[in-house]
């Protein structure tokens, strides 16, 4: 009923930025809280950042001042920029949203994930 797509990982050298972007499509009749988590190798999935349809921001303790979140409520998408990336940010980027679909029912969607590299 509702998919989200993501769009922007890559490689990146350390003290270099990336842009991640993810849209919600599907039976939506309202998107609540967009947010972004990440899995790294071994390591449990973790909040990242979260914005609310108000955009209201939170924010992971490491990525504070370096990553910014930010959505398009017309549009259904959310987006980070990532400045500043360390090796630590290497993981999987996973896009999340609180939906409410057309029947009424609220539910919690997941991307497919996007892999962010940082090296040299």
């Amino acid at each position: 009923q509702v998919q989200l797509v993501e769009s922007g990982g890559g490689l990146v050298q350390p003290g270099g930025s990336l842009r991640l972007s993810c849209v919600a499509s599907g039976n939506i009749v309202s998107v609540n809280e967009m947010g972004w988590y990440r899995q790294a190798p071994g390591k449990q999935r973790t909040m990242v950042a979260a914005i609310s349809s108000d955009g209201t921001a939170n924010y992971a303790d490491s990525v504070k001042g370096r990553f910014t979140i930010s959505r398009d409520n017309a549009k259904n998408t959310v987006s980070l920029q990532m400045n500043s990336l360390k090796p630590e940010d290497t993981a999987v980027y996973y896009c999340n949203a609180i939906v409410i679909t057309t029947d009424y029912r609220g539910g919690d969607y997941w991307g497919q994930g996007t892999q962010v590299t940082v090296s040299s």
